[in-house]
């Protein structure tokens, strides 16, 4: 083989490894595991996975004014070890205040709580009581309109 002019194993063995390297950026790309938008996390990528009928189920506590300081409570004793005290995200767990999660529906989140995610890492939470499911996703849904800085519905 020939490269620029050079024509040696050592030329032949490059060659080799920038297409070895070019493949394997292919098809991690390909396959999403390296995220293709900068500052995307593929987690949040599992929320359009969700199957439609569970998209469109409603919230049957959305309209109950305790279930979210209920939800907030569950929150943390649940999931806040991983998503952190006030949901922007921690070691384990990607923020739940971000956009991809607050656009979701509450049939999806409903549904990943259920269901877990768990090649991400997270648990299935589907022996948690259904209800008290909904009472998370309800608490999660305020934190669209809550800073991270102020305190979350159940400390106001």
């Amino acid at each position: 083989m020939k490269i620029a002019g050079l024509q040696s194993p050592a030329a032949s063995t490059l060659a080799a490894v920038f297409a070895l390297f070019l493949c394997v950026t292919v098809a991690l790309t390909q396959s999403q595991i390296v995220s293709v938008r900068p500052g995307h996390n593929p987690v949040y990528d599992e929320l359009e996975k969700v199957p439609e009928k569970a998209r469109s189920r409603p919230n049957p506590l959305e309209h109950d004014p305790d279930a979210p300081v209920a939800g907030e409570k569950l929150f943390e004793n649940h999931c806040a070890e991983c998503h952190g005290d006030a949901a922007t995200g921690g070691k384990r767990g990607p923020s739940l205040r971000a956009e991809e999660v607050q656009q979701s529906s509450p049939g999806t989140l409903f549904w990943i709580l259920t269901n877990g995610v768990v090649r991400h890492g997270m648990p299935v939470w589907s022996k948690l009581p259904e209800p008290q499911r909904w009472q998370i996703v309800t608490y999660l849904k305020t934190l669209a309109s809550a800073p991270s800085q102020s305190a979350p519905p159940g400390a106001r």
